[in-house]
C-alpha cells in the first residue's frame, strides 16, 4: 500500500537533541505521524511522490502544550481586571459563573478559546472547568487534543450538587473517553482551600483505580499558605503529601509560595509544576522559583490560566514571559534559557500530561503535532539563532500553519475546522446578555 506523504520543507527544524537546529531539512508526515526528518535534497529522491510544502524562512517546532486553562472563561475576558485573587474570585468570577455557566456557555466559550489557541500554535491543552463534556464536544470538533480536568469542590455548582456527584461524573466521563485518541479525563480538585481531606482521598482513589491524572491549584498565593497553617497546622503541599495526593501523575498549578521543604516534597514525589507566569503577575499572586526547581530536576511545564486572568491564551507570549521572569526572580541571566523555555512549552508539558511518548517533540514515530513560524519579519532579523528568535522576538501572528496528528488545523493563518464568524457571533451574543444584566 502506498500511503499519502506530506513533505514540509523548512529552513529550520528545531529538535531537542544536539544539534538543536537542523537547517534546510524536510519533515515527512505519514498516517498521522512523523515518518522521517532528513536534508531537503535527500528527501526529494527518497520521497519523490510526497506532497511538498515549501516553507522558506520558516522554523518547524512541536505544537505548543498549554497545561493549565479554564477555556470557557474567554467569555469573561476583561470582566474583572486589576483585582487581587480572592477579591477577583469571591466578588466577581464566582457570582458570574453561578449566573451564566451552563452547557452552551462552556461549549461556545471553549470554541472561542480553541480558535485563539490554534492560531497561536497550541495543539494540546489541559482544561479545568464546569461541564467538561461540553469542552470535549468543542475539542473534538476542532481536532485539538485536550486533557479535561473535572472540577471537584465541596460546594454545589451548576455542574453538580457536591463532591459525590462530581466524583461520579468524573468516573462516567473517564469511561466515555477512555478509548479516545484526543480526549483524556483527569480529576481536578480545585484547591486545598475548597477541597476537604476526604474529597482529596476520593480523588486519589480515582487516580489509583482509573489511572487518571490529578491537577490542583496549589500554593497559588502566600495567603493560601498562611490560611492552611491556621486551619490545618501544615502547609498545603505537606497536607497533600500526607494524604498521598502528590506523585508522578499529579500536576501542581501556580506554586508561587515555596520553601525548601515544599521543594523537597515536589522533587521526591516527582510531581509536576505547572507555571502560569502572566496570570500570577496580573493577580499579584507571587513568583514561582523556576530556576531553583530546574536545578532540582523538577519538571516545569507552562500554562496560560484562563483568559479572565491573563487575558489571552497565547502560549508563545507566555513562554517569553516565563523566560524573562525566571531571570529576574533568580537574578541569573542564564535561568530558563531559550531552549529550556521552548521545552517547558512543549516536551515538558507532554511529560506532565503523560503523553511524552506520543507528542511534545519532533521525532520519528511521534504524532505530527507541528507548527511553522515565519521568521522573515523585520523584528526577527537577522536570524543568528532561530530558537532565540522564536522565544525572544517572534509573535504568535507569525505562526502560519498548525498540524495536529498530521491534519492541518491552521493553513496560512486561517482555521480549517472552525468557523471564525460563527465563533465571534456567539461570543458577542453572550457579551450582550452579560452586559445587559449588570
Amino acid at each position: 500500500m502506498t500511503q499519502a506523504l506530506t513533505a514540509l520543507e523548512a529552513q529550520w527544524i528545531i529538535q531537542f537533541t544536539e544539534p538543536y537546529v537542523l537547517e534546510n531539512h524536510t519533515l515527512i508526515i505519514s498516517d498521522r505521524k512523523i515518518l522521517d526528518i532528513l536534508p531537503t535534497e535527500d528527501s526529494k529522491s527518497q520521497y519523490p511522490a510526497a506532497d511538498r510544502k515549501p516553507l522558506p524562512n520558516h522554523a518547524l517546532i512541536p505544537g505548543l502544550i498549554n497545561t493549565h486553562n479554564h477555556a470557557a472563561m474567554t467569555l469573561f475576558r476583561g470582566m474583572a481586571d486589576d483585582l487581587p485573587l480572592m477579591t477577583w474570585l469571591n466578588d466577581h468570577i464566582w457570582p458570574a459563573e453561578g449566573k451564566w455557566v451552563q452547557h452552551n456557555f462552556v461549549k461556545d466559550g471553549t470554541e472561542l478559546a480553541i480558535a485563539e489557541m490554534l492560531l497561536s500554535g497550541t495543539t494540546t491543552f489541559s482544561d479545568m472547568y464546569f461541564f467538561p463534556e461540553a469542552a470535549a464536544e468543542a475539542s473534538l470538533k476542532a481536532g485539538i487534543k485536550a486533557q479535561l480536568c473535572t472540577p471537584i469542590l465541596e460546594f454545589p455548582t451548576a455542574w453538580g450538587s457536591g463532591p459525590d456527584e462530581y466524583i461520579a461524573k468524573t468516573r462516567a466521563l473517564f469511561s466515555q473517553y477512555q478509548d479516545s485518541n484526543t480526549i483524556s479525563i483527569a480529576a481536578g480538585p480545585h484547591a486545598p482551600y475548597t477541597v476537604s481531606d476526604n474529597t482529596f482521598k476520593e480523588c486519589l482513589n480515582l487516580q489509583q483505580t482509573l489511572g487518571c491524572a490529578i491537577q490542583v491549584h496549589l500554593h497559588e498565593t502566600q495567603f493560601e499558605v498562611d490560611e492552611s497553617l491556621k486551619e490545618h497546622k501544615v502547609r498545603p503541599i505537606k497536607r497533600l503529601h500526607d494524604l498521598g495526593v502528590l506523585n508522578e501523575n499529579t500536576q501542581c498549578v501556580h506554586m508561587t509560595a515555596l520553601n525548601e521543604e515544599d521543594l523537597d516534597i515536589i522533587q521526591q514525589t516527582k510531581s509536576h509544576l505547572i507555571h502560569c507566569p502572566e496570570s500570577n503577575l496580573k493577580l499579584a499572586s507571587g513568583f514561582a522559583p523556576i530556576h531553583q526547581t530546574q536545578k532540582l530536576g523538577i519538571n516545569v511545564a507552562l500554562g496560560t490560566d484562563g483568559a479572565a486572568s491573563n487575558n489571552d491564551l497565547d502560549m508563545l507570549a507566555e513562554t517569553r514571559t516565563a523566560a524573562m521572569l525566571a531571570k529576574a526572580v533568580s537574578q541569573d541571566a542564564t535561568a530558563l534559557s531559550a531552549i529550556q523555555a521552548l521545552k517547558a512549552a512543549t516536551i515538558n508539558g507532554a511529560k506532565a500530561l503523560n503523553i511524552a511518548d506520543k507528542t511534545g517533540s519532533l521525532e520519528k514515530g511521534k504524532l505530527a503535532d507541528i507548527i511553522s513560524i515565519d521568521l522573515s519579519a523585520l523584528h526577527c532579523q537577522p536570524v543568528y539563532d532561530p530558537i532565540s528568535q522564536i522565544i525572544y522576538a517572534a509573535r504568535s501572528d507569525q505562526i502560519t500553519n498548525v498540524w495536529s496528528e498530521g491534519k492541518q488545523l491552521v493553513q496560512n493563518r486561517q482555521l480549517t475546522t472552525l468557523n471564525t464568524s460563527d465563533i465571534l457571533g456567539k461570543a458577542n451574543e453572550w457579551a450582550n446578555q452579560i452586559k445587559s444584566s449588570t
